[in-house]
């Protein structure tokens, strides 16, 4: 047994013990325990002296070795080592797949932080000419014969007007939250602001856009832009 007491030296001992229990130990105990075991292809252990002194590790491996069937300990000590390398080289293969997994979701999460920023500094900053691309955009996309874009539409002017709620100094979890501690002595379109964000959770809930008409998309899209006017969010 390894007697140095430096950490390589306790690193090398804890390996040491490691490989006894993984290579010596565990077999041995399994060999022990089905030697004798009747109808198996084992043959009857051979008796040995009781143990009835404190003893070392190779004493124990000795005894499991001695306890076992003929050349059965030796058997089960060369299969027993293959099935620790194949465990350890699938230990490694699955930990680096793990490891690949949380570094991407940390820069995804970074990317979507790094762009919800940027929106949030945007409209702190009064970024007026940001804010109209984003608006023509919208009103592009609702104005297309194309359903799909009705749908980013709206979900792209409910996006703004969370933005505009929170720039205004609106706190909540969610945009209704956020809404019904709005005063309305200084939020004269908070009811269109309901009523649009009402309509953008009906197609953000509903599977199909069939059921939606351009009409109303473009009556949604009204709206908002209503709402952005009464604070020159957009010109």
């Amino acid at each position: 047994m390894p007697s140095d007491t430096t950490l390589p030296g306790a690193i090398g001992w804890a390996l040491w013990f490691s490989s006894e229990l993984a290579f010596k130990w565990l077999p041995g105990t399994a060999v022990a325990l089905l030697g004798g075991h009747a109808g198996s292809a084992f043959a009857p252990a051979p008796q040995v002296p009781a143990i009835t002194n404190p003893v070392t590790v190779t004493q124990v491996a000795d005894f499991l070795r001695a306890s076992s069937a003929p050349g059965v300990y030796d058997e089960l000590f060369r299969a027993w080592s293959s099935l620790v390398a194949i465990s350890i080289v699938l230990s490694l293969i699955l930990a680096s797949i793990l490891i690949y997994c949380l570094v991407r979701i940390l820069q995804i999460r970074r990317a979507e932080y790094r762009r919800f920023e940027a929106y949030a500094e945007s409209v702190a900053a009064g970024d007026v000419p940001k804010v109209h691309l984003r608006w023509n955009r919208v009103r592009d996309q609702a104005n297309s014969d194309n359903v799909q874009n009705w749908r980013l539409a709206v979900l792209e002017a409910d996006i703004m007007l969370k933005e505009l709620l929170e720039s205004l100094g609106y706190r909540g979890e969610t945009m209704a939250d956020k809404m019904r501690v709005v005063d309305k002595t200084r939020f004269n379109t908070i009811d269109l602001a309901w009523e649009a964000h009402r309509f953008r959770n009906r197609i953000a809930h509903e599977s199909s856009m069939h059921s939606i008409s351009a009409i109303d998309v473009r009556h949604a899209i009204a709206l908002y832009e209503k709402v952005f006017r009464e604070f020159k969010f957009i010109e």
